[in-house]
């Protein structure tokens, strides 16, 4: 299988040289990390088997939220975790999307864009809850942002999971009929409040905003499948590694799924671009990329309790998940292997450069 990691030791001189001006900080980082994924860089590891002596060398994954060599199992642990929080009702994926007139402002201006995003999208659910005498007073969120479209294209949107019901004091309110809020609606508040914003933060509007704005609302069963859609980008950045179908030394070859055809299909385009496609959507350092509201937030454990009883359910504790960690096993005699010896990982300097807010 052919590794992003590989593509770009191979042409890492000529991404710096074509796209070195309009990479961040956080570009390089995750730039270096991916380089020394199971490296030495990032440390090394002995092992040793008591009975019959045999001994294992191994070097860590860096741990890059953005490197899909690594994080598999930092997605299954979020993933579970919004499992134990799955109430018996039907579910809702709302999603907003910035058009494509503000796509450059939000590139150059990715932390605030995004963190906007969040807060208007929040804002706009909410108020049209509380308009709602359907739900209760309070509703529970599960938001996480992608800046991806399937061809890894700039397309930052928010994609928000919903419970069919809300909370009015220490009653709940379900929905009567799958059906949640009109999207068109919701697109014309997110709208407004959007540009306020950045009204009140002083940024100039660009010319020829679209009156018409996307949001979709869609009923999603029990909210299982929404989630694990919604996780399967959070740790291990946008391109599955799988998905890399080709590669001749110029030019990759990756394949995606269409969002109108559901049928996979292929694109092909010299190296650097490809790398620039895949590093354009790293986060800046800090910025959570998933966000909780409401009685799903980690702060509001005690009233998910609460409703659980109230919905009569016994849901496992919302606390942290922790997995037991794998135990290394001889392939010799198949007993266990000790830790004999650790390095710590190199630390490698960022390349820092002046760049838009």
């Amino acid at each position: 299988m052919m590794t992003l990691a590989q593509i770009l030791r191979d042409h890492q001189a000529g991404l710096q040289h074509r796209y070195g001006e309009r990479m961040r900080p956080e570009h390089h980082a995750a730039l270096q990390s991916i380089l020394a994924c199971h490296t030495p860089d990032c440390g090394e590891v002995r092992y040793q088997c008591a009975p019959c002596q045999q001994r294992q060398q191994a070097y860590p994954s860096c741990g890059h939220r953005s490197c899909p060599a690594c994080q598999h199992g930092t997605n299954s642990q979020w993933l579970e975790r919004q499992r134990q929080k799955l109430l018996p009702v039907d579910y809702y994926l709302v999603t907003f999307t910035l058009p494509a007139q503000l796509r450059g402002f939000a590139r150059h201006h990715l932390r605030w864009a995004c963190h906007a995003l969040f807060q208007v999208a929040r804002e706009t659910l909410f108020q049209f809850a509380h308009n709602d005498q359907r739900l209760g007073d309070q509703l529970g969120l599960v938001g996480v942002l992608h800046t991806h479209s399937r061809r890894l294209a700039f397309h930052p949107h928010v994609h928000i999971v919903v419970p069919g019901g809300g909370l009015s004091g220490s009653r709940w309110q379900s929905l009567p009929e799958p059906y949640l809020f009109n999207g068109q609606a919701l697109a014309q508040v997110f709208r407004a409040k959007f540009l306020e914003r950045m009204r009140a933060q002083g940024f100039t509007l660009p010319d020829a905003i679209p009156r018409d704005w996307v949001a979709q609302c869609e009923h999603v069963g029990r909210g299982d499948t929404a989630l694990a859609y919604l996780a399967r980008y959070l740790y291990r950045g946008v391109l599955r590694e799988q998905n890399i179908v080709a590669y001749d030394g110029e030019q990759v070859t990756f394949r995606y799924q269409n969002s109108e055809t559901q049928r996979w299909e292929t694109l092909t385009e010299p190296a650097c671009r490809f790398l620039w496609r895949v590093l354009q959507h790293v986060l800046p350092k800090g910025l959570r990329r998933a966000r909780e509201y409401g009685f799903l937030h980690s702060g509001a454990r005690k009233t998910l309790r609460r409703l659980q009883l109230l919905l009569y359910v016994t849901l496992p504790s919302t606390g942290t998940v922790t997995q037991p960690r794998k135990q290394r096993v001889c392939p010799c005699c198949g007993e266990p292997m000790t830790l004999s010896f650790w390095r710590r990982p190199c630390r490698w300097p960022v390349i820092r450069r002046r760049c838009p807010a």
